[in-house]
């Protein structure tokens, strides 16, 4: 499951919408108060938030299954286009899967 957060719901159900059809669940939401507070029974595979939100939330995240920090991707305005958010969370998951 993704968690995505931001204030605007247009861009929220942008990336909602990008990140179903790839498949991803997906639990929006419009804060980093709600976030959290939902993560404390959900334990996401990513947090993607827009940068004051990923900013705000560094710390307040619980560990993963494994004991480390869900990854955070603090989307920019470089991160805008489907195709960039899309291509950065990949490479963001990738980069924390365990060896195998």
């Amino acid at each position: 499951m993704i968690v995505v957060i931001d204030d605007n719901s247009g861009r929220r159900d942008l990336a909602e919408t990008i990140l179903a059809k790839l498949r991803f669940a997906v639990a929006p939401f419009e804060s980093v108060e709600q976030a959290v507070s939902a993560m404390q029974a959900l334990i996401p595979e990513a947090v993607v938030a827009r940068e004051a939100a990923a900013n705000a939330i560094r710390g307040l995240m619980p560990n993963d299954r494994g004991g480390g920090a869900v990854p955070l991707l603090a989307v920019t305005d470089d991160l805008a286009a489907p195709d960039a958010l899309v291509e950065a969370l990949r490479r963001l998951l990738r980069s924390n899967e365990p060896p195998t």
